[in-house]
């Protein structure tokens, strides 16, 4: 077992997961392929760093990845932002989603803050 709880790896899992069908949904409105790629990676990077993150040998290591997790969340919020403002999707079927994205970077920030500064 490793240093998360399964519900935590879940839950990136999901927002991947959400991501994913926003990518599947852009791909029949002709947006460009650049985009779609960035988006892709923006939304399923966090959890592939989660995992790698869970595994982590060291208190260093497992902080390093929760940084790329949180990066790459404020990436996702990002390209999430350019499809409702270009119209692509609704920006009110796209909040909640980007709400998750805030959600996990403030869940994965704390995790940072505590491996970095442990209680005395």
């Amino acid at each position: 077992m490793g240093r998360l709880k399964a519900a935590t790896l879940e839950r990136v899992e999901q927002f991947a997961d959400r991501v994913l069908d926003v990518v599947e949904t852009l791909e029949g409105k002709r947006v460009s392929a650049r985009i779609l790629s960035q988006l892709t990676g923006a939304g399923t990077s966090p959890g592939a760093n989660v995992w790698e993150a869970d595994e982590a040998l060291s208190s260093k290591d497992f902080a390093k990845t929760l940084g790329i997790v949180v990066k790459e969340l404020n990436e996702a919020r990002y390209w999430l932002r350019l499809v409702g403002r270009r119209g692509w999707i609704a920006p009110k079927r796209l909040h909640p989603l980007e709400a998750e994205a805030i959600e996990l970077k403030k869940m994965f920030g704390t995790m940072i803050h505590r491996t970095r500064n442990p209680p005395a």
